[in-house]
């Protein structure tokens, strides 16, 4: 065998990645909320793009056939990107829900502040104290910092620095200028009238055997029955260890679906939600100068690569907004016993079932679920619920992992509290009812929901 070196000319064809084809897989990837961060930056950066706020009211035309993409007019959908499904009209107004959210009322801080100028009889110093104390609690309404320290920072005395912490410990809401977990909780049961002894000393020294449901241990170190301890026990679950939390406004967030499904007749229309972006158009100045004879040859270049960037950015939205209702389109066939019937009636269904319906990669179908929400009769749901395992049955069909979930939550809640089943006896009841499942299998369900095993759910 003769081994050596070559030139040789062979044609190969290959994927290319280029910018707009990056553009397209990103863009399709966004939800609706990250697709207007997107659109608002690209408008920045290409002065050819203008975008106008949209007011959008949902029709529901008789279905006509899809354009192929090739056959699509972008420049009119630079123009007006309100085509397909809805019709969309500056004149038009719809009602908004984020414009109707309430704000947020007054911090932690204001909230006490304005207490502390209430109260009579405070020295200047003792309202310095006050709201330096006051300054330096943490969003669960806990003193962060030691009297000491307080008391040498601010060259004052301990008792002083407690004193001032006491009335502050008197304010609203309950609980606020505890310096832990167990002071919160006996301040609570202080202003509500309920510091029995055993109570109290429940809360000084069993409250981890109290978390672990460990009530045996504690009623023989209080000396009382199983089921005072359990009656103390749901007591003190009703007190709040994070009193401050209230007023801790942090970032919140909003769901905007992304698609809707609506029942109009005995069918289900999917709209892609567009009017949550603005409309993409050109701007008319640079509009008109690019049909000016005189413009330098330069300038013509710019402006016909930023309107080229546009179109393709046009384009990449429609792909997306076809590909987002053919996927959901696709989800909604093969689910439609859900939308009809409920959860129970949700069925197994795998990416790779919704590619092959839709003639798409498993990996477009990834990117366009992907923290993508739908709007339906029976609520909003992120288009990956819809995508779960199959648990065989005895009749040998398949059932959703989420419907088992389900019926274990159900048959959890219609249990005698005195004796719960332990998940040995639910996977039994399930067993009957034609589910094959494992114990661990009901147990991962369990905790996957947040439910307590059976011995922490038994009551006395």
């Amino acid at each position: 065998m003769n081994m050596g070196f070559g030139l040789y000319q062979e044609q190969t064809l290959k994927l290319v990645m280029t910018p707009e084809l990056r553009q397209a897989i990103t863009i399709l990837q966004y939800s609706a909320v990250d697709l207007l961060g997107y659109l608002q930056e690209q408008a920045t950066e290409n002065p050819v793009i203008e975008l106008q706020e949209v007011s959008a009211t949902y029709d529901f035309p008789k279905k006509e056939e899809e354009k192929p993409i090739a056959q699509v007019d972008w420049k009119e959908i630079v123009g007006n990107r309100a085509t397909g499904e809805y019709s969309a009209s500056k004149n038009e107004s719809t009602f908004n829900p984020l414009d109707h959210v309430h704000g947020p009322d007054s911090t932690l801080f204001e909230h006490l502040e304005t207490q502390l100028g209430y109260v009579k009889g405070l020295s200047p110093t003792q309202r310095k104290l006050g709201m330096y104390l006051i300054g330096n609690l943490d969003e669960k309404g806990y003193l962060e910092i030691s009297l000491e320290e307080i008391s040498d920072k601010l060259a004052v005395s301990v008792e002083e620095v407690e004193d001032v912490l006491t009335v502050i410990q008197h304010f609203d809401p309950v609980g606020v200028g505890a310096r832990n977990l167990e002071e919160c909780l006996l301040l609570q049961l202080q202003h509500n009238g309920m510091d029995d002894e055993p109570i109290v000393n429940l809360v000084q020294h069993h409250l981890l055997d109290l978390a672990n449901n460990r009530y045996q241990r504690i009623a023989d170190s209080l000396k009382v029955t199983i089921s005072e301890v359990q009656q103390m026990a749901d007591l003190v679950r009703t007190l709040n260890p994070r009193p401050g939390a209230a007023f801790y406004h942090g970032e919140t967030k909003f769901v905007i679906p992304d698609v809707t499904v609506e029942k109009v007749g005995k069918d289900y229309v999917v709209l892609v939600n567009d009017a949550s972006a603005p409309r993409l158009t050109i701007n008319s100045f640079y509009e008109k100068l690019l049909k000016r004879e005189n413009t330098q040859d330069e300038a013509q270049k710019f402006i016909h690569e930023k309107l080229n960037a546009a179109l393709w950015l046009a384009k990449s939205l429609e792909q997306r907004r076809l590909t987002l209702m053919r996927v959901t389109q696709a989800i909604v066939d093969l689910q439609r016993d859900f939308f009809e019937h409920g959860v129970h009636y949700l069925k197994p269904m795998t990416q790779k079932e919704i590619a092959e319906r839709v003639s798409l990669h498993e990996s477009t179908i990834s990117r366009a679920t992907n923290g993508k929400y739908v709007q339906t009769p029976r609520g909003v749901f992120e288009l990956k619920y819809f995508f779960t395992s199959a648990l065989s049955t005895a009749s040998g069909d398949a059932a959703s992992s989420e419907s088992v979930k389900r019926r274990i939550k159900l048959l959890i809640e219609q249990e005698d509290r005195k004796q719960p089943h332990s998940d040995q006896k639910l996977a039994e009841m399930l067993l009957k009812e034609g589910i094959e499942i494992s114990r661990r299998t009901v147990a991962k369900y369990r905790e996957e929901m947040m439910i307590a095993s059976s011995a922490k759910r038994k009551r006395f």
